[in-house]
């Protein structure tokens, strides 16, 4: 189980990957953590009025989700409300969004904020790429879904084929068959007392 209630923020914009944010919310959820949903109206399907339609999924799924009752596994947060001070981890699920995200400033400025904190980042699928926008990976581990290989390579990483990796407070995750291990890789370093970022050799 997560200790002390730490506190997990999904951002997401549109079309992203579906199963990824459901699963996250809810596993970190019931693992303890407490979960902030932050949908961001970013992304092919953005529109000037975000109230009049809600962020959603490749396979529309609507951010918040409709059968799950806010409140109950997660609260909805707006991106200008969160800071680093009060996030233990930031996580980035796959889809499209993550392509919307990077080109979103106050998403990447945040992120580099949670890392210098030596708070938790977490990708997963293609996630990664947030992590490629904010400059975290230079001779760090990770992976991601196959078809950023290239992308994280080439921005310094040693890319692994594998399901999920853990390198100091970088978490990242290849696709959704991995989102169990994902998540409890997460867990994992939630419940540590402190995470620390990966030394250089």
């Amino acid at each position: 189980m997560v200790s002390e209630n730490k506190t997990v923020a999904i951002l997401v914009g549109h079309e992203f990957e579906d199963i990824e944010m459901e699963y996250c919310l809810l596993q970190l959820s019931h693992q303890g953590a407490d979960v902030q949903l932050v949908p961001i109206n970013a992304g092919f399907n953005a529109h000037e009025g975000s109230d009049q339609e809600p962020v959603r999924g490749r396979f529309g799924t609507p951010a918040p989700p409709i059968i799950l009752q806010e409140g109950v596994h997660y609260t909805v947060a707006d991106l200008e409300e969160l800071d680093a001070e009060s996030i233990d981890c930031i996580l980035f699920p796959g889809g499209f969004s993550p392509d919307h995200l990077r080109s979103v400033s106050e998403v990447i400025e945040l992120t580099k904020e949670i890392f210098e904190a030596g708070k938790l980042v977490a990708a997963i699928c293609h996630g990664p790429w947030i992590l490629v926008e904010a400059d975290l990976i230079e001779d760090r581990e990770v992976c991601g879904v196959q078809e950023i290989h290239t992308d994280l390579a080439n921005a310094g990483a040693t890319v692994k084929d594998t399901g999920t990796v853990r390198d100091g407070n970088i978490v990242t995750g290849r696709r959704p068959d991995n989102l169990p291990e994902f998540c409890e890789t997460i867990a994992d370093a939630l419940e540590s007392e402190e995470v620390t970022q990966a030394t250089d050799d």
